[in-house]
């Protein structure tokens, strides 16, 4: 099951979802694929010690570009040297993974007519600071492993809700791009 290929003849609003909207834009995409192409911007500034400030300046869709203006805060818990002000790089990048998990599970379940009562996914991984802090060579700076758990509920069967996993696990954009290898291009300008 995908949003694009579901039968299910849903309309109106289902968990929060314009169920008509979302089909009219999957219509709109695969008429016109251009429609379909989507860019972000996050301009991303040192703010002292080990605090930083991302800023969503903008996206664009289908060439048309839309302001953003929403600041996200990083910064380390005390024990990395830090003031503990914000989430860490790592916890925001957890909250990036599930959230666009959760949007996969919300539309998903929508576009069956499931409606969902609890979603929560639970997310954590280990990294070995001596890989980061170049201790050891032999020791990657990044994560083996990122294990997650979701739980869902609502009025679909079994079956619908695992669909729906299925389907998030193979069309979320960060699940992608955190479990697949992707080309990740570096400029460096020193002014």
């Amino acid at each position: 099951m995908s949003q694009a290929t579901s039968t299910n003849r849903v309309s109106g609003i289902v968990n929060g979802i314009d169920v008509d909207a979302l089909r009219s834009t999957i219509k709109a995409i695969a008429d016109d694929p251009e429609k379909g192409k989507l860019s972000f911007n996050v301009l991303t500034s040192w703010a002292g010690q080990t605090r930083s400030e991302s800023r969503a300046t903008r996206l664009t869709l289908g060439g048309e570009q839309h302001p953003r203006e929403f600041v996200i805060a990083a910064d380390e818990p005390e024990e990395l040297l830090g003031q503990n002000s914000a989430p860490n790089p790592q916890e925001v990048l957890m909250s990036a993974l599930n959230a666009c998990m959760l949007v996969g599970y919300v539309t998903g379940a929508a576009m069956e007519g499931v409606t969902i009562t609890r979603l929560e996914i639970e997310t954590e991984g280990e990294l070995d600071l001596r890989g980061f802090l170049n201790i050891d060579p032999q020791v990657k700076p990044g994560y083996d492993t990122i294990n997650y758990t979701v739980r869902i509920s609502g009025d679909g069967t079994p079956e619908q809700f695992e669909a729906i996993h299925q389907s998030v696990i193979r069309l979320s954009p960060n699940r992608f791009n955190l479990a697949m290898p992707i080309t990740l291009n570096a400029s460096l300008v020193v002014e």
